[in-house]
């Protein structure tokens, strides 16, 4: 039993580093960090992006070396990855340095996700594994709101705010190591192969998980800065915003229990359409700071249930292999903002704020309308 807390309290935190610190505070301190490093708009979606590409080879690293290091070890390089690239952030002088901290800060959620799932399967029996995963995919969360506080402390010394993350990751990571299982679950001891990709119902699901990572990056890349460039927003107003964003978030733990009452078809529109309204609604920022509020509440809570619903969706296609089940939708989300991160930039440079948003809160509305029929069997498994 403490074996298992043991687990489950470090993996929440790895998740709470690479997710919520190592990834997504970029967009919180992308202001700060423009203003001081001079970087244009374009620039700093193009480093961004970088975030997500890695993501997406640390995805595929994991899927390569499935049977061949044990989810300890990959677990292990995720918090080490992210340690280093967020050490590496800290005495960036220019956009290429920071640049590659960020891309290597992200290349450690790549390989965060795969092993946990693993982990998760080898430690605990079908009844208790959607708990665990609930309580392992909080940690993005939890993450989200931990940097919104130490950014509203800090009053915009993003530079102390990265050393200060780093030297939690070193922790972390050392925490890991000896909490995950050495070996693999015996389902999934298997690599990768490219027959897998011809499972019926996954080009559709891939379809909407790459539109649903293009309108993300609205929020998650230029949120912050949109607020505070077009709006007004203060440093401390930014903060507080990603606290609700982050807070808000954490009812996403319920994904399993919403799809299993409500249907994963019902739930994952609602929350594909919250995220598109969230988007575009962000706008509405200019005519009430309660208005930014709520809209970065919605989007929270509708992108953490939305990503759920794709696990569950990829699991019930891949119940041999919920490593792939869980890592192909999570591989095509990151793609998608690894387009989408530059692509936004660029669009809210040539067309103004209100244009940019729109188009992208329409791609997740497209995505509503791509659906993989073989998937709509309930799992009541939630993204880790």
């Amino acid at each position: 039993m403490k074996r298992n807390l043991n687990l489950l309290a470090a993996a929440f935190a790895l998740t709470a580093l690479s997710y919520g610190l190592a990834r997504f505070s970029y967009g919180l301190l992308l202001p700060l960090i423009r203003e001081e490093l001079s970087l244009g708009v374009t620039v700093a979606g193009w480093i961004g992006g970088s975030a997500f590409a890695a993501y997406c080879v640390g995805i595929i690293l994991t899927f390569i070396c499935a049977g061949k290091l044990s989810p300890r070890l990959l677990a292990f390089s995720a918090g080490l990855a992210a340690t280093l690239g967020m050490a590496l952030v800290v005495f960036a002088s220019s956009g290429l340095t920071l640049g590659l901290g960020i891309a290597l800060a992200g290349l450690s959620t790549g390989l965060t996700s795969p092993p946990l799932a693993c982990a998760v399967a080898a430690r605990f029996n079908g009844d208790g594994r959607p708990k665990a995963n609930a309580l392992i995919n909080a940690g993005t969360a939890a993450g989200i709101v931990f940097s919104g506080g130490a950014a509203l402390i800090a009053a915009g010394a993003w530079r102390e705010l990265y050393a200060l993350y780093a030297l939690m990751g070193a922790g972390i990571t050392v925490w890991i190591w000896f909490a995950m299982p050495a070996r693999p679950h015996n389902e999934m001891v298997n690599g990768f192969a490219f027959k897998l990709l011809r499972r019926p119902g996954l080009f559709a699901l891939c379809s909407s998980a790459f539109l649903m990572g293009v309108a993300s990056t609205a929020i998650w890349t230029f949120g912050a800065e949109i607020l505070r460039g077009e709006f007004g927003f203060s440093d401390a107003y930014i903060a507080w915003a990603w606290i609700a964003l982050g807070a808000a978030g954490i009812s996403g733990s319920s994904t399993g229990m919403l799809t299993s009452r409500f249907g994963t078809r019902r739930i994952h529109s609602v929350a594909l359409l919250g995220m598109a309204i969230g988007t575009i609604g962000l706008a509405t920022a200019s005519m009430s700071a309660t208005f930014g509020f709520a809209a970065m509440c919605l989007f929270g809570a509708a992108y953490i249930v939305s990503t759920g619903a794709y696990l569950i969706q990829g699991i019930n296609l891949f119940p041999d292999r919920p490593d792939l089940g869980l890592g192909i939708p999570f591989l095509v989300i990151a793609l998608g903002q690894t387009i989408g991160t530059p692509l936004f930039g660029a669009t809210l440079e040539a067309t103004g704020v209100i244009n940019a948003l729109g188009v992208f809160a329409a791609s997740a509305c497209i995505a509503i309308f791509l659906r993989p029929t073989q998937a709509l069997k309930q799992s009541g498994v939630c993204v880790p």
